[in-house]
């Protein structure tokens, strides 16, 4: 029998595992029903008024998910604060973070056979800090549209300034769209990578997310950011 010692890393603390999968579930609501939204399905066999009511609870389900995507994203600022490890953001001020970004990419292009091992490598932290940019604009021209039935009441005046940035309403709606389909190639790309980490290399991205904790054979190269 082969024994092999591993080292334990606590990486992720409850707040971001819990709200990690709350928001997952929320985005894969949210972007059924924004499809739903954008291009109504016609429902020729049905009664005339059903039609309008059915859109009515798409979106209002499309509103519940947003609310609970944002309870989330709080949520894991919480545990931002508290924990090392919800904090792996990327070095841009260090040379080596470029030197081993270029490595890791050249690995994943297959131009080189493995990287050097990390908690979270550089590219997934450069990702992860750009998917919470997305979110940031996601949300505001979300809620800059959503409070517009009421515009001089208190959620008009917090994100109309929102509309009048981007030159109206209409263009809110499109960079919320366009901004969807991002998200959504981010997460179809985070789910191959984060299994290929899993399967391939050794990396414990999936498991973690559900223990909190990477048990590791080796000893990564950003150890210290969680020590």
């Amino acid at each position: 029998m082969k024994r092999e010692e591993r080292k334990e890393y606590y990486l992720f603390s409850p707040f971001l595992r819990i709200f990690h999968w709350l928001m997952v579930a929320a985005i894969v609501v949210l972007s059924v029903t924004g499809l739903l939204i954008t291009k109504p399905p016609t429902m020729l066999f049905t009664e005339p008024t059903y039609s309008p009511l059915l859109m009515n609870l798409i979106r209002n389900i499309h509103f519940v998910a947003a609310f609970a995507f944002c309870a989330g994203f709080i949520g894991r600022v919480y545990g931002f604060i508290i924990n090392r490890g919800d904090r792996l953001f990327p070095h841009f001020w260090s040379l080596m973070y470029y030197r081993d970004a270029i490595e890791v990419a050249r690995h994943y292009m297959f131009l080189k056979f493995s990287h050097k091992p990390f908690l979270r490598n550089p590219l997934a932290r450069a990702a992860y800090a750009g998917l919470y940019g997305m979110v940031a604009v996601e949300v505001l021209t979300g809620f800059a549209m959503y409070y517009m039935t009421e515009p001089n009441a208190l959620g008009g005046i917090m994100f109309g300034w929102v509309n009048r940035i981007l030159g109206g309403e209409y263009m809110a709606h499109v960079v919320h769209h366009y901004m969807a389909w991002v998200i959504i190639l981010f997460a179809i790309g985070h789910f191959y990578l984060v299994v290929r980490s899993e399967f391939m290399e050794g990396e414990a991205e999936v498991s973690s997310m559900f223990a909190g904790s990477k048990l590791l054979r080796h000893t990564p190269a950003d150890a210290r950011d969680v020590e």
